[in-house]
């Protein structure tokens, strides 16, 4: 069974960005990645210093030459599971393949579950959005459309309406505004539209407009949401980690594995970075984290391995 210092699970910005520092560090590494991240229905990554307008794809494959090129190792494949073994754990994946690394970095992202809307899961990342840093400048001076999921939609038409004059919210399934709302929007001259959003309309593979369940077809050229974001982790459950909900002003943003700042949870060994760790935390910035929790490791693998050498002295 081959055996690594470190197996990373998940090959994206996060993953890659750890892998990255560990193996300039001359430490021996697996990045094991299904190939399915989350940003892979999106034309371009933004706010990626040196790198804004770069495609997805192109920017993992080119976190991947950088990986190999210092010695690491990339594998297609998903992971089952993760068990405690001497001295570390063991790593199995859906081939049958299994693994030994004395420690993990989990950088498996999110699942984005989107609201039960006709034809809206088709349009995800292209005009249907979620965060105004990743896309709000591609929509800019367009019709837009945010859609109430709940208590965060205000917050994202007033991000949205820095972008445009032409924002509409759609209440759906969200809270009533409070007094104080309805003014602040009237104040930003944000139109607010009652009833239920069944279906998107689609012209020319372009978001042309939400239709409401009286029928009422109200145009629009990007449609804003805010998905529950499910943390990617059940194969750690078997080392008793397991993902908790994450709130924000008393709103759930939806589940990440608990852990200390640096990435470390509670599991000696393990660390998380990225959106597993962070629902809210863009490419760059789990990239960042990724790096973060890289040097963590590093450091505690070195403590390790001073503890074996002074007691091989000592013997």
């Amino acid at each position: 069974m081959n055996e690594y210092d470190v197996v990373v699970i998940g090959g994206g910005a996060a993953g890659l960005g750890g892998a990255l520092a560990l193996v300039r560090s001359r430490r021996s590494v697996l990045v094991i990645d299904e190939g399915t991240p989350r940003n892979a229905p999106a034309e371009h990554v933004h706010n990626y210093l040196t790198r804004d307008g770069v495609p997805p794809a192109e920017l993992y494959a080119l976190g991947r030459t950088e990986v190999t090129g210092y010695g690491g190792e990339v594998r297609t494949g998903t992971v089952t599971a993760v068990t405690p073994a001497q001295d570390g754990f063991e790593v199995l994946t859906a081939d049958g393949t299994a693994v030994r690394a004395r420690r993990l970095l989990v950088t498996t992202g999110l699942a984005d579950q989107l609201p039960d809307v006709q034809g809206l899961a088709e349009r995800f990342g292209r005009d249907v959005l979620h965060c105004p840093y990743c896309h709000g400048w591609e929509v800019r001076d367009q019709a837009i459309g945010v859609l109430a999921t709940g208590a965060m939609a205000i917050h994202q038409a007033m991000l949205f309406r820095q972008l445009s004059n032409d924002v509409t919210l759609y209440l759906n399934d969200g809270p009533e505004p409070t007094e104080q709302q309805w003014e602040e929007l009237a104040a930003r001259d944000i139109s607010v539209v009652l009833g239920k959003v069944t279906a998107v309309e689609v012209a020319d593979d372009k978001l042309s407009g939400v239709r409401l369940d009286s029928g009422r077809v109200i145009a629009c050229q990007a449609l804003v949401v805010q998905p529950y974001a499910a943390a990617r982790a059940a194969f750690l459950e078997g080392l008793g980690l397991k993902p908790a909900e994450v709130e924000v002003n008393g709103v759930s943003m939806g589940t990440a594995v608990p852990s200390e700042p640096g990435g470390k949870t509670a599991v000696p060994g393990v660390w998380v970075a990225g959106n597993v760790a962070d629902p809210r935390a863009q490419v760059i910035s789990s990239a960042a984290a990724g790096l973060a929790a890289a040097a963590a490791i590093n450091y505690d693998l070195i403590e390790e391995e001073t503890r074996l050498a002074v007691a091989a002295r000592s013997s």
